[in-house]
């Protein structure tokens, strides 16, 4: 068939009405092909549809999402369906704008270890984030599928969902702040010869500090902003995995001050006063808040440990 409209009828919808009449006819569906290319959303909702049938979470990453997607529908039955060949987006996406994070772990930690100043403070601090959230992800994952909690799934998958938005915003932040470092070293090599050259590369130099400063900025709000699902899945979450709730504290605490640091140093070199106030109030109030939500994290922590 050919879908016109998956906004009107989702690709996960119409291959369940096809189940449905094969049943009727005493035949079933054994798998599916697809045509052509399809858009990254309309797996993602698929993997979503097909999880939430089984009662299972749905805050798990993009990529289980479309292996669910795939499995449930059938598409690999006629032959592998590779998601970088056949999803929209992963054929028109740049591989430069995420090549930190498509490295080994042991590749980014050598990169991190080598002379060249980028990633940095900044970017570590993005990842040390994206690995609190993870945490917290983790145990809602393993809270909602906790024997006994059967009747809980659908609210542990709520909180699932929320860590892995902030999970994959950290994620995303940790190539965009190497890339904001490289904007400023552009900037600065810009030729100042002639008095329209220097303006030109002063412009530059102040429109990529700016950019320097948002970034880490955003570390900050994604990684306080993650300790919600933290405090919650310490407080309500699988008591077994309470010490990996109390480690993503620590995480998210780490990545709000790291990256503090950062938009502190680059605001040094910003001309516009107001803008770096601002920034920096609002910074110092995040840090001082999360340094508080940590201690009341690790309170119910330690408590729930007891030794």
């Amino acid at each position: 068939m050919n879908l016109t409209n998956i906004n009107i009828t989702p690709v996960h919808i119409a291959f369940d009405e096809v189940c449905n009449k094969a049943i009727e006819r005493g035949i079933r569906v054994t798998g599916s092909e697809l045509v052509g290319l399809i858009p990254l959303k309309a797996m993602l909702d698929a993997g979503k549809y097909f999880l939430k049938k089984q009662k299972r979470s749905i805050g798990v990453s993009e990529k289980e999402l479309i292996k669910i997607a795939v499995k449930s529908m059938g598409l690999d039955e006629l032959g592998p369906f590779k998601p970088e060949e056949r999803i929209i987006e992963y054929l028109l996406q740049n591989k430069a704008d995420s090549k930190l994070v498509r490295m080994t772990l042991t590749d980014f930690a050598d990169e991190t270890a080598s002379e060249s100043p980028a990633p940095g403070g900044g970017s570590i601090a993005a990842y040390v984030g994206s690995l609190g959230a993870s945490l917290a992800t983790m145990v809602a994952n393993l809270s909602s599928h906790k024997k006994g909690w059967d009747e809980r799934w659908e609210e542990f998958s709520n909180w699932a969902e929320k860590g892995e938005r902030y999970k994959n915003e950290l994620v995303a932040l940790v190539d965009k702040d190497t890339a904001a470092f490289n904007k400023i070293m552009t900037a600065f090599s810009l030729p100042k010869a002639t008095e329209e050259e220097k303006a030109a590369r002063t412009a530059a130099i102040q429109d990529a500090t700016k950019f320097a400063i948002e970034i880490p900025f955003k570390v900050m709000q994604a990684s306080f902003a993650s300790m919600e699902v933290i405090k919650a899945m310490a407080e309500v979450g699988n008591p077994n995995s309470v010490s990996d709730a109390g480690v993503g504290a620590l995480c998210a605490r780490s990545a709000v001050m790291g990256a503090f640091m950062n938009v502190r140093i680059n605001a040094a070199g910003y001309d516009d006063k107001q803008f770096v106030s601002g920034v920096i109030n609002r910074g110092r109030e995040i840090e001082n808040k999360t340094i508080a939500l940590e201690a009341e994290i690790l309170k119910i922590v330690n408590a729930k440990i007891g030794c």
